[in-house]
């Protein structure tokens, strides 16, 4: 009697645990976040601009490094774009790029992208904003100075500390508003980057702002105040209908007169590609540019 019984506590026990194994097996479980190798984040405070999400991918081996360190290519709206280079990195890590760093500069958030990279990305909104455009004046902008501050300054030296970067292969990329940025820091600090990329620049922002400081800086140029180490390339998509491609080819061409001055043009097109399409279809060709030895 007390062996049944204990088979039938045994028994009960069984049937419990297996019915709450079947509970639980039907509750779907929390998906667990994908964390993407040879990766690394953090948030960093910039003070004025506020909090940014770093994310860095390298090699598996940072210490093997070569004697100059690694080249560095800095990706503007990270959360946007950096699982793209960043896979690409690591699968093209021996040909044809080679071993280098890839920073993406976002936001501490999860969407795709913010709010903030207005601020960060242009020129101070014209009073009053034009028509196109009033929705977004309720939005801060105008501090693209301390955004090229932060990149070439804090995040820089942050980025050297960590890890063994060469301090004369530093590259940046943007895209959209992104990239008229890219194309406001060669203007504004030709020397800050040895290769910057604009990927479907809105040039057409602010009325066309971007001429302003592109006419500053031809006279900079020609007056020899800048250094002969810049090289841009223009990324385009044939069918963009969100920011026409023929601006950024005219600014090819005009740039492209100042090779004599040490300004080395390229231009990529894309027959098939539209604006938010460029990226994704570039990452191998942006990586060939960024990491090439001069």
């Amino acid at each position: 009697m007390g062996r049944t019984c204990s088979s039938l506590v045994w028994m009960v026990a069984v049937a419990t645990a297996l019915l709450a194994s079947v509970a639980s097996a039907s509750e779907p479980a929390a998906p667990a976040r994908h964390a993407m190798p040879a990766t690394q984040t953090w948030d960093m405070d910039s003070g004025a601009g506020g909090i940014y999400r770093i994310a860095v991918s390298l090699p598996d081996d940072p210490g093997a490094a070569p004697a100059d360190g690694y080249p560095v290519l800095y990706v503007l709206d990270g959360n946007a774009y950096f699982a793209s280079f960043a896979q690409a990195r690591r699968v093209a890590e021996h040909l044809p790029v080679g071993k280098a760093i890839i920073v993406g500069v976002g936001y501490p958030t999860d969407d795709a992208w913010d709010v903030r990279r207005l601020n960060d990305f242009v020129a101070p909104m014209p009073d009053p904003p034009p028509r196109q455009y009033r929705e977004l004046a309720q939005y801060p902008s105008g501090a693209r100075k301390a955004f090229l501050d932060f990149l070439t300054g804090p995040l820089r030296a942050e980025i050297a500390r960590r890890y063994p970067v060469d301090p004369e292969r530093h590259a940046l990329f943007g895209h959209s508003l992104g990239g008229l940025f890219a194309l406001y820091a060669l203007y504004e600090r030709p020397d800050a980057f040895h290769s910057i990329v604009a990927a479907s620049p809105s040039m057409e922002w602010n009325a066309q702002g971007i001429l302003d400081d592109e006419r500053v800086f031809v006279a900079r140029l020609a007056d020899g105040r800048v250094g002969r180490n810049s090289r841009l390339m223009v990324v385009v998509g044939d069918r963009d209908t969100d920011d026409d491609p023929e601006p950024a080819r005219a600014l090819v061409a005009r740039l492209d007169r100042l090779s004599g001055q040490g300004l080395r043009v390229r231009l990529l097109r894309y027959p098939d590609e539209v604006h938010v399409t460029v990226p994704a279809r570039s990452v191998t060709d942006v990586m060939r540019f960024a990491f090439e030895i001069r």
